[in-house]
């Protein structure tokens, strides 16, 4: 993937989040010929938060592909078209008796918008058996002293807060057997000096995803998380330099950026319970080789 300068992708740079996939060089690859489903999910209903694009594409792909019925959010009218091809993805992969995706336009960051999600899916679908949090924003500041108030309570509000908001509404629709996957990052462990206020709502996701699992396990509800290293999706481009592009990923002991097909596996493995039925408050980590110790 990596050319012979190390560069792995043409400089390039978007000017607002959230970042838009359609308009990305390369295009980040959701499928892969060498994934073979196997019904995992079948007959499983799924919601998939920021599942226009990047990782949550990918994730919603595979769904489909095990036989899962799958709604996800995405963020109107900046991710509109991104949403639209999402939902031809999910069409053309679903199977078996699952039925049509819906995408569903929402901010996250706030309570009563979480609940109008929650129960769209309910109307649509009756109950929801996997939860992926997976929506979130980030933003490059050199110093804490760049961080004001206003930032800081967006991204706590939906890289964190929404995670809670998701939860504790959809948890009067889940049974047991269901799963509830988070999504964190290799920076909630490693830490990142230009991504402070990220990193720390992705290490909070670390610590909700550990107490949860706690409190949910009397009701047979498994709460795992995934903790990417460097993934080559809209957010890159959306938040970093042209020149911190065209090198991302070069600082992991594969020196290379991930597509998020090599990282959607791991939440069909997270949200299967034949694979993972004795695995909760637990976190995967697709990093390319990076070794965490967390």
């Amino acid at each position: 993937m990596a050319s012979n300068n190390g560069q792995q992708f043409p400089p390039q740079q978007q000017d607002s989040q959230p970042g838009k996939e359609h308009i990305m060089d390369p295009r980040p690859q959701y499928s892969s010929h060498e994934y073979k489903p196997s019904n995992k999910l079948q007959g499983k209903i799924a919601l998939v938060t920021g599942g226009d694009s990047g990782i949550g594409r990918a994730v919603c792909q595979c769904f489909a592909l095990e036989g899962a019925t799958v709604a996800f959010t995405y963020v109107k009218p900046q991710e509109d078209k991104d949403a639209e091809e999402t939902v031809g993805i999910i069409k053309k992969a679903k199977s078996g008796d699952a039925k049509d995706p819906i995408a569903i336009a929402a901010d996250l960051g706030f309570d009563e918008n979480c609940k109008k999600v929650v129960d769209e899916v309910v109307r649509a679908y009756g109950r929801i058996d996997i939860l992926v949090n997976n929506a979130a924003e980030q933003y490059e500041a050199s110093s804490v002293e760049e961080i004001d108030e206003d930032r800081l309570l967006r991204v706590l509000r939906t890289n964190i807060c929404s995670y809670f908001f998701l939860t504790r509404h959809a948890l009067k629709y889940m049974k047991e057997g269901s799963s509830i996957i988070n999504t964190t990052s290799i920076n909630a462990y490693k830490g990142h000096a230009k991504l402070l206020d990220y990193t720390a709502t992705k290490g909070a996701i670390v610590a909700f995803t550990r107490g949860l699992a706690l409190q949910l396990v009397n009701k047979g509800i498994r709460v795992n998380g995934v903790a990417p290293g460097p993934i080559w999706t809209p957010l890159i481009p959306a938040s970093f330099t042209k020149e911190e592009c065209a090198s991302f990923g070069k600082d992991v002991p594969m020196q290379r950026a991930a597509h998020p097909i090599e990282v959607a596996p791991s939440y069909v493995f997270l949200a299967a319970s034949p694979d993972s039925s004795y695995i909760s408050g637990q976190v995967l980590h697709p990093n390319g080789g990076a070794i965490v110790n967390g």
